[in-house]
This record gives structure tokens, sequence and C-alpha cells, in this order.
């Protein structure tokens, strides 16, 4: 069993962007990411809240947030659920796709949290809070990233394990593996 770390995450500041859609579904998701990084230390100040009317207008809001310099990462909260028209796959293909290409341009830690589901009864059991709600996965995924991201720019002197963040480089100059 891999080792548990608490990470504390005070002073990071978090943007999430939410699709009102779903919003039984997207709630709870909203509510278990905002409860983790208050865990984590997320002062309630450093966290901006956007909602939006849809899953396909999350990757417009969640690039302009994290170009505004203002957030440490943006995590993307919805809930696509497939009807009986190809309407769900087209959904599902232009919103990975626009939050991943919002993370590449902006080279901000855009943490994609939309469920995309077969059944209402599957995206309740990801948003379930007694289980494993993927909204608080996503808090747990933002945080994680932004200290990657310090580290690698030198921002950060450590990872998070506590080894020195140029040790894996100075491996593969030595040849090792």
């Amino acid at each position: 069993m891999a080792k548990k770390t608490t990470r504390t995450a005070a002073g990071l500041r978090f943007g999430i962007v939410v699709a009102r859609f779903n919003q039984r579904i997207t709630g709870k998701l909203l509510s278990a990411c905002t409860d983790t990084l208050a865990r984590c230390g997320v002062a309630a100040d450093d966290i901006q809240v956007v909602r939006v009317p849809g899953a396909f207008e999350i990757p417009l809001v969640a690039r302009t947030m994290a170009r505004t310099n203002r957030v440490d990462a943006v995590i993307c909260l919805g809930a696509v659920i497939r009807g009986d028209t190809p309407h769900f796959d087209y959904i599902c293909s232009e919103v990975s796709r626009g939050i991943g290409q919002a993370a590449l341009e902006t080279e901000v830690p855009i943490i994609f949290g939309v469920l995309t589901t077969e059944t209402v009864a599957q995206a309740e059991e990801r948003a379930d809070q007694q289980q494993f709600n993927r909204g608080g996965a996503a808090a747990q995924a933002a945080i994680e990233m932004v200290k990657v991201m310090r580290t690698i720019s030198g921002k950060d002197r450590k990872l998070e394990s506590g080894e020195p963040a140029s040790q894996s480089g100075r491996m593969r100059q030595k040849g090792k593996r």
C-alpha cells in the first residue's frame, strides 16, 4: 500500500469552472472539490468559482481564467451523460480537446474533472460524497500539478516526496535509468 502524504496547499490559488447543466451532479463535484482544497489549506479567498451554462462552455472560461495570472491552476467540473443522439460524442470530444488545448496554450495546470458517463447512475456514483468523488480527485490533481510545474520551473527546490528535483536528471546524464 502506498504511503499517503498530506498535501499542503496554503497560499495557492485555484479557479473552478463548473457547468450548471446536470446541477444535481456538478453541485456534488463542486462541494467535494472545495472541501478537498480547504482540507489541504487553501483559503476560501483563494478559490474563485465561475459557473457556466454547460460543459461545452468550460474550455473558453478555463483558458480565460488561466490567462489572468490570478490562479495557480484551474479545475473544470461538469457532467455529460449519454442520451439518444450523437450529441454526447461531440460534446465530450470538444470539451476534452478544449481543456487540453487551453492548458498547453497557457502553461497553467487545467484539470479535467468532467464526468462522461453512459447513465445518470454512473454519474451519481462518481459524484457520491461517501465514495470516490471525482471533484475531490480533481482538486488533489490540481494541487499536485501546481507543485510539479513549480518544481520543473525551479520555484520549488524539492518534489513532494523529498527527492531533489535534479536527481532524476543526474541519473539520466550518467546513463542510468
